[in-house]
């Protein structure tokens, strides 16, 4: 019997048949969520929210992690009820009935993290990679984004396995400026009453709105694991308790590095740094390398960058599976059984991105992407309670879902009008790909294929 036909047997109690291999336990799903949020862009943000309320930088951070446990919900209740990979665009599909709405929210996603992956590619080859290597940035980026693309077709349990390491070392860089603001604390030179805050002439109400709005894009990350549910064990059981594990302790983590930094530096020390945490790092002048806090960014990049990739493979290949996009791309691996075809698109999309030059409008577009994902899953779940399944599911109370969609329209309505044009050029982009997908000549070069 040949392994797809083995695969497609295969029944899980709490899954069903799948041709991908469930080899992801609760544990690996808790820390492959908490990497992704953990990602890069704590080591920037807080010096940007610091410019926004001053010294008050948790009270943003904590505002946006409500935000994020409001759609984390709608995710818990849907993926534990239909675990499946390709995550939001399985969900528009069943709620909307929609193909086009159903690809739009897909390519949505897969837009936004292959751009992503891209820009991190960038960033890895870019300031903390010179510390240790004179190279040029765009060849160093292709070189990293073929690495991770091998470490992806490996296998799932590989490439989480790989997360869990990584996912340690940018924990522990984080917990050590949590301790280095204790110590500078405790020896009388940092100055506890910062936190409370304010710049002077800001209103409290304004200014911590305009920072949970950059503060929130740190804890974007916990929907790509919506796209690996078909390869968890025992889903159902384990992924709420790790996805709302993985947020509350990345929540915490944040609320306590921003509580340091400002102990350490003023306010207006972070905002001027590029490098806020390094700075912080140096402040606290205890000896520690500058060396040792490029190498935990590097990993935080990698980290994001794998996870990211794994996401839109795993995003093409339920798509594939679907009807919305070519049978082919859902082909995977006879051994590894991972969607190689899947790996190959994607990783060569997000290598001609790197080619861009300036990618600081494409990362406020991944922003509005993502809040128009999280929008129609949100709707999603209202939409699906007349939907009944047999297997029993996280249910959320239907008020969190109601908040939740306004919690995406208000940020929403903060983003330029020059984003949203980028956002709809590349939407555009997504309904070209989709009608020439459907064209007759396709349908008929892909039966002959078969």
């Amino acid at each position: 019997m040949s392994d797809r036909a083995t695969a497609v047997e295969e029944t899980e109690a709490e899954g069903g048949p799948t041709r991908l291999r469930r080899a992801v336990s609760g544990r690996l799903l808790f820390l492959f969520i908490l990497g992704d949020v953990l990602g890069a862009g704590i080591y920037a943000l807080i010096g940007v929210i610091a410019g926004e309320v001053g010294g008050a930088v948790w009270i943003p951070l904590l505002v946006a992690l409500g935000l994020a446990l409001l759609t984390a919900a709608s995710y818990a209740e849907l993926v534990t009820k239909y675990p499946r990979a390709g995550g939001s665009a399985v969900f528009a599909e069943r709620a909307y009935g929609s193909p086009l709405i159903s690809f739009l929210v897909g390519f949505c996603m897969l837009a936004a993290g292959v751009t992503s992956a891209a820009g991190l590619s960038l960033a890895f080859a870019g300031d903390y990679l010179a510390v240790f290597l004179d190279v040029p940035a765009v060849p160093a980026a292709l070189v990293f984004l073929l690495l991770v693309a091998l470490v992806n077709a490996r296998g799932i349990q590989e490439s989480v396995r790989a997360n869990v390491v990584m996912t340690v070392v940018e924990v522990s860089g984080l917990v050590l400026v949590v301790v280095l603001g204790a110590v500078v604390l405790g020896r009388g030179d940092g100055d506890a009453g910062r936190v409370l805050e304010f710049p002077p002439g800001v209103s409290v109400a304004s200014g911590v709105l305009a920072a949970a709005l950059v503060a929130y894009y740190s804890f974007v990350g916990f929907e790509v694991s919506a796209n690996v549910a078909e390869e968890v064990r025992d889903v159902r059981r384990v992924y709420p308790r790790a996805l709302f594990g993985a947020l509350l302790v990345a929540g915490v983590v944040y609320l306590l590095v921003g509580l340091a930094a400002s102990v350490v530096l003023a306010p207006d020390d972070l905002a001027a740094s590029s490098g806020p945490l390094l700075a912080v790092v140096q402040a606290a002048d205890v000896g520690i390398p500058d060396q040792l806090f490029s190498l935990v960014a590097l990993v935080a990049v990698a980290n994001g960058a794998l996870l990211t990739m794994i996401m839109a493979s795993r995003l093409v290949f339920g798509m594939s599976e679907q009807g919305l996009l070519p049978r082919p791309l859902g082909r995977v691996l006879p051994g590894r059984r991972t969607p190689w075809v899947a790996i190959v698109l994607t990783t060569l999309v997000a290598m001609g991105l790197t080619l861009v030059g300036d990618l600081g409008d494409l990362a406020n577009a991944v922003v509005l992407l993502l809040l128009l994902v999280f929008l129609s899953t949100n709707t999603a779940v209202l939409v699906l309670r007349r939907d009944r399944v047999e297997e029993k599911h996280f249910r959320v109370p239907a008020v969190v879902p109601v908040l939740a969609i306004g919690s995406c329209l208000l940020l929403l309505s903060q983003q330029e009008w020059r984003t949203w044009l980028l956002a709809g050029a590349e939407l555009a982009v997504g309904v070209l790909l989709y009608l020439l997908a459907r064209a007759p000549w396709w349908g008929e070069r892909e039966a002959a294929a078969r």
